[in-house]
């Protein structure tokens, strides 16, 4: 399985994500620098957690805008998996390839912590190596990660079963609604979520609860 990595301006989560994949799935991904307008041939796209120019405007706005932007939008109609974290999440919905939009944390606060996450949907080629309803634990780290939508497209997200994951047992840091963590976009195949599997897939982060989400999306198995 071919993965890449695509890096803007102030990504800085986008080495732990390298070798994240790398330890998981036994290859180094490829890199892909945001002014390039071509993503090579890939099964897994990550655009990786950070501060993309700064959080300035809005966040993630202005790398949504980045020349590599139209390669992703290709990619995910053709129906790569493409993976949006923190970050990532931001850029992807600025750039419309996931419905709402993500605001300031709801205490306009920095939270870094560790937080609790239901499996919503496990059955999505992000998932599917998890139980439904399963509670695992990761870590978030992020100041604008409240998840917002309107009526109309929250009851759509809801009703699709694009939810993969929710904040559990009251650790919801930043006033997300419906306590959403994650969503995939209608087709499936893009998921953006604010808290941050990859530093939680081997022993040496104390713990490997969120490994099975590369594992799934890599289509390797146990």
């Amino acid at each position: 399985m071919k993965s890449t990595v695509i890096i803007f301006p102030g990504s800085n989560r986008d080495r732990d994500m390298i070798a994240a994949l790398t330890k998981i799935s036994g290859h180094a991904p490829q890199t892909v620098w945001h002014t390039e307008t071509e993503i090579p041939e890939s099964d897994l796209i990550v655009v990786p957690g950070g501060f993309s120019y700064g959080d300035y405007l809005r966040v993630g706005a202005i790398a949504a805008r980045s020349p590599v932007m139209d390669a992703l939008a290709k990619e995910a109609i053709k129906g790569t998996s493409i993976i949006g974290i923190c970050n990532g999440f931001q850029i992807l919905t600025e750039a419309g390839l996931l419905p709402g939009a993500l605001m300031r944390n709801a205490a306009l606060t920095f939270v870094c912590r560790e937080v609790k996450l239901e499996i919503t949907n496990a059955n999505t080629r992000f998932s599917n190596r998890y139980a439904k309803n399963e509670i695992i634990r990761c870590p978030v780290a992020h100041h604008d990660g409240n998840y917002f939508a309107d009526e109309a497209t929250l009851a759509q997200v809801e009703d699709n079963n694009q939810v993969v994951f929710r904040y559990a047992e009251g650790t919801n840091p930043n006033g997300s609604i419906n306590d959403i963590a994650g969503i995939t976009n209608e087709q499936g195949n893009v998921l953006g979520m604010m808290p941050h599997p990859e530093n939680l897939i081997e022993d040496a982060h104390a713990g490997r609860d969120g490994r099975k989400l590369f594992e799934s999306a890599l289509g390797l198995v146990a």
